[in-house]
């Protein structure tokens, strides 16, 4: 498989999304400069990682948004390429308009950090394929900015055309409907707050996150 991982100034988990991508598929990533206007050709997955692009200034992924490398993205999601954003690339996502809705400072207004539950709301998805409907994980989050928000047409149009990907099984940010993951009306975008990435090895404290990149394998083999 072939990805490549989008690197902001302030993205400070490239390297487990790119640890995980390469324990998996055996196959290291390429690291990719926010500055650069191309992506390698030929890639099966971008991946948009966690961490503070820019400092959190102005708002949470507005400013990575507007990079040269988000318009080649863009294009990429445009012709299908799988594209997954965790964390702070959900809120790029957001920023960008390949998914709907923004987040939010937390509600309780502290950085949330820990393991929590997430339910799997659709796994018909690409990214989702090796999980069960209904199936509980065990994800860590670490975020001071994960109250995602939508208008309730929006919520609604996620719900009835099953773009909800993932839903913590309790509140732990003051999300909408308590929705953690959501995916574009084509499939091949997901944004998501918890990380599966540290969730790769027993070592880890456990691998449901693991699934998540043997099921984006499995799909180009």
């Amino acid at each position: 498989m072939s990805a490549a991982v989008v690197v902001f100034p302030g993205s400070n988990c490239d390297r487990d999304l790119a640890t995980a991508i390469a324990h998996v598929t055996g196959r290291a990533p390429h690291m990719v400069w926010h500055g650069d206007s191309e992506l390698p050709d030929g890639l099966d997955l971008i991946a948009i990682p966690g961490g503070f692009s820019y400092g959190d200034y102005l708002r949470c992924g507005a400013i990575a948004a507007r990079s040269p490398v988000m318009g080649a993205v863009i294009a990429a999601a445009e012709r299908g390429v799988p594209v997954l954003g965790v964390c702070n690339g959900f809120q790029v996502l957001t920023e960008s308009g390949l998914l709907p809705g923004a987040l939010m400072r937390n509600a309780g207004l502290d950085f949330v950090c820990r393991d929590v539950a997430l339910t799997v709301e659709n796994s018909q998805s690409i990214f989702t394929s090796q999980y069960r409907n209904g199936e509980t994980l065990s994800v860590p989050v670490a975020h001071h900015d994960g109250n995602y928000f939508a208008d309730t047409e929006t919520l609604d149009r996620l719900e009835g055309e099953g773009r909800v990907a993932f839903r913590y099984g309790e509140s732990v940010n003051g999300s909408a409907r308590n929705i953690a993951g959501i995916l574009n009306a084509a499939g091949n975008v997901l944004g998501m707050m918890p990380h599966p990435e540290r969730k790769i090895e027993a070592a880890h404290g456990g691998t449901d996150g693991r699934r998540m990149f043997e099921g984006l394998l499995a799909a180009v083999l």
